[in-house]
């Protein structure tokens, strides 16, 4: 069972915050293979949302590496998944 992807509204703004830092550091190289990656976890977590593993505190919320200084968190529910945010992993833990 393929589940549908819904983004908080969290989610784009994290997501927008750390393309345009990835953009302005690095350029336009690294921000595409980042965009190729988080296309492929996303895909990745919609035919196996189960796949990542679950944050302590709650079983439903789980977080997927993108890449070694970037993580998604996302929940999943019972035929969909919402992405809840992208996270900088340099920044101090929040969960």
């Amino acid at each position: 069972m393929k589940y549908s992807i819904e983004f908080s509204i969290y989610a784009f703004e994290t997501y927008d915050a750390i393309t345009d830092q990835l953009e302005a550091r690095w350029g336009s190289k690294i921000l595409s293979d980042f965009e190729e990656r988080v296309v492929k976890i996303l895909a990745t977590i919609q035919d196996s949302p189960f796949l990542f593993k679950a944050i302590d505190k709650d079983e439903k919320i789980r977080k997927s590496v993108i890449h070694a200084n970037c993580s998604v968190f996302y929940e999943i529910k019972q035929t969909e998944v919402e992405i809840l945010f992208f996270w900088d992993n340099r920044q101090d833990p929040i969960l």
